[in-house]
């Protein structure tokens, strides 16, 4: 039997068309992209400063568990439709969830943090009602100073989005936005090729796929591959769980950065290397550097962007942090290909590990410490740390 390929079947067979499809995931891109830079912030106003960083984190590491569930149930999927129609039943299992998820978000308690910078005194008491009820209830009555008959000083002016580019919020900014960029660079970029390169060292991938057979078995592999690395994720942001908000975010993330160019570097050793040698520098290395990307920028990242902006632009900070950062992440996916036909796989790694030691030191020379620190005042904190590295 002659097996055509999807591109080279009638028109009239095609159940979905290319144009219907990337409508669908564009879709899904807007949808995700609207609630990843905003569900933190929703955590992270809601929540104790001095249990914020363990609580936000473990929210994050979700994402890691869920991408576990993800490469497990792709691997069921390949297993039982061995076929081109299971990449289907995979979209298919995530409608449940998805919806799910969905309805438990109207049940989510508004920010009364967002709410009180914006006047709307009465609406954040019932915010914070709802938060604080308890039983005893503690305490009987919450009082809250109106925002609106008197607005505040500290953040006058500054909403707009323009603002985060101002003197006031630009550090914040920098901050929130160039290392998550930089990280996004290298982890996506690695994302994208360590499901096959690890598929390569624990089995037997074709390098030329000549039969369905051939397609199904790369992408078995793969997900195998992949199902390892995420098992180091977990790993990696359970331990930024247990220390961010004893290390400092700052600190795990510096640390993060340089043992993320330490894990690269090792696995540009495998270039020359052959034999077992290669396998253990190219598991040893990566290994290390997704390790400790979810120990530091992976996961402190996203837990700034939603904290160094005061209330009244934390929204659309976080929101361009995140925005600024997926450039990084769609640039390594088309450029990356490009790059690694044309400079080889030794050179991209090299560049990996620059834009890894750079993260460092934006980081560091940018830094804004929100560890304990109440949201309600991180502008006059962001101040006082910008006048205490000034007099150093």
């Amino acid at each position: 039997m002659t097996l055509l390929k999807s591109w080279e079947m009638p028109p009239a067979s095609r159940p979905i068309s290319f144009v219907s499809l990337i409508f669908c995931l564009f879709g899904l891109g807007l949808a995700l992209g609207c609630d990843y830079p905003t569900a933190h912030m929703i955590i992270s106003e809601n929540i104790p400063s001095t249990s914020r960083g363990r609580l936000v984190l473990g929210a994050f590491a979700f994402q890691a568990v869920g991408a576990l569930g993800g490469a497990a149930v792709g691997y069921a999927v390949l297993v039982a439709v061995p076929n081109l129609d299971a990449w289907r039943w995979m979209f298919a299992s995530a409608v449940v969830p998805a919806l799910i998820v969905t309805i438990g978000r109207f049940y989510v308690t508004e920010s009364a943090n967002w709410l009180h910078t914006r006047g709307a005194t009465e609406r954040a008491k019932e915010a914070a009602s709802r938060l604080l009820e308890r039983k005893p209830q503690y305490p009987q009555e919450i009082v809250l100073h109106p925002h609106g008959a008197k607005p505040d000083q500290t953040h006058k002016g500054g909403g707009s989005f323009l603002s985060l580019f101002s003197g006031r919020y630009r550090r914040a900014t920098i901050l929130a936005s160039v290392p998550w960029f930089l990280q996004d660079l290298s982890t996506y970029g690695i994302g994208i090729f360590t499901p096959t390169i690890l598929a390569t060292a624990i089995g037997h991938n074709a390098d030329h796929v000549r039969s369905m057979s051939d397609l199904v078995a790369n992408a078995t592999l793969a997900a195998k591959g992949d199902a390892m690395i995420t098992m180091l994720l977990i790993i990696g942001i359970v331990c930024a769980v247990l220390l961010a908000d004893k290390v400092g975010r700052i600190w795990l993330q510096v640390l993060g950065f340089i043992g993320c160019a330490l894990g690269l570097l090792i696995a540009s050793l495998s270039v020359g290397a052959s034999g077992g040698l290669k396998i253990v520098l190219i598991f040893v290395g990566f290994m290390l550097f997704d390790f400790m990307t979810n120990l530091g920028p992976n996961a402190q990242t996203y837990l700034l962007a939603g904290e160094v902006f005061p209330t009244a632009v934390r929204g659309k900070g976080a929101g361009f942090a995140a925005a600024f950062a997926k450039i990084g992440a769609v640039a390594t996916a088309f450029l990356f290909p490009i790059l690694l036909a044309t400079i080889g796989t030794r050179w991209l790694l090299y560049g990996l590990i620059v834009s890894s030691l750079l993260g460092a030191v934006v980081t560091w020379v940018y830094r804004i410490e929100t560890n304990g620190v109440n949201l309600d005042h991180i502008g006059e904190a962001t101040n006082e740390q910008e006048k205490t590295q000034a007099v150093a």
